[in-house]
């Protein structure tokens, strides 16, 4: 059994889009449908560069005539700037939320249970005057939730979640190969279908257009996919972020984040495949990686 937890993510913040045009503004920028966001559902997005290039991922939730965008605090005020020149004469407002709200991770066995959710990615409800939903991209997460920024972690605490350190939260997203923003696709030179997006629910393949659409779609139907962020087995210290990583002295991919034996790479599949023909591992300077093909990939 692994107990209820929460961790106040600090890395993360929220800007709010209000404004009668809110989901027509958003809906022609980001990869997923803002149309489906609702009380009851949230959504996982990225903005991409005209070239298909990552820039931001985002967390879209509903908060009545509000949409609450869970964004990298660090980055924030660049979000917010870019997102207000795409404005031109749209009907919407754009602010900063930090001082209003938190994002908290919520995860262990039945985390929605509390919420009254089920185990489905994206699924939403109120929650302590703001909204919790089940990561959209991996029920395996557990929960998200933005909340007043005074009672987050009342809200928490009152539903049997105890608070833990967040490397606590860094194993488990670690473990299931799910990428952390920035931390693991580079900005402007990230791919989104290289980091799993597409699998992880946050490329809606039916909308109307969007920012880097064209790439994005050209990669998926000419099957240009030669890497995958993977997640890797470590052995030895963990390489720093951009560590290059080989195999047989080649170039076979390029560290990201990890933890405690723990990490993400971005690895070339051919290199992946030879290394586990091979029982070899890959190297990293003192370190040996062995690439895992995690439970929610289609490659």
């Amino acid at each position: 059994m692994t107990p209820l937890s929460f961790i106040l993510l600090d890395q993360r913040a929220v800007l709010t889009v209000s404004g009668p045009d809110r989901r027509a503004f958003l809906q022609g920028l980001v990869s997923n449908d803002v149309e489906r966001v609702g009380p009851d559902r949230a959504i996982h997005a990225a903005l991409l560069t005209p070239q298909g290039k990552f820039l931001y991922d985002l967390f879209i939730v509903e908060a009545g005539e509000t949409l609450l965008l869970d964004v990298e605090a660090g980055r924030r005020v660049d979000l917010l700037k870019r997102l207000s020149m795409y404005r031109l004469r749209s009907k919407v407002t754009l602010a900063d939320g930090g001082d209003d709200w938190s994002v908290v991770a919520l995860f262990g066995d039945g985390a929605g249970i509390p919420f009254g959710l089920a185990d489905q990615p994206g699924l939403a409800a109120p929650a302590g005057g703001g909204v919790a939903f089940v990561d959209p991209r991996l029920a395996a997460l557990g929960l998200r939730a933005i909340l007043p920024r005074h009672e987050a972690e009342n809200v928490a605490l009152a539903r049997g979640f105890a608070a833990v350190p967040f490397a606590n939260y860094d194993r488990l997203r670690l473990a299931h190969g799910v990428p952390d923003g920035s931390r693991d696709l580079p900005v402007d030179k990230a791919i989104l279908l290289e980091s799993g997006f597409d699998e992880l629910n946050g490329v809606d393949w039916k909308k109307g257009c969007y920012m880097g659409q064209e790439l994005t779609a050209r990669t998926k139907y000419r099957g240009l996919v030669r890497k995958r962020l993977m997640p890797v087995a470590i052995d030895g210290p963990v390489p720093a972020p951009g560590t290059p990583l080989l195999f047989d002295g080649k170039d076979a991919g390029e560290m990201r984040s990890g933890i405690d034996g723990l990490g993400l790479a971005l690895v070339r599949l051919e290199a992946a495949e030879a290394a586990a023909a091979a029982g070899r591992p890959l190297e990293a300077g003192p370190s040996r990686l062995v690439p895992q093909r995690p439970e929610w990939a289609r490659y």
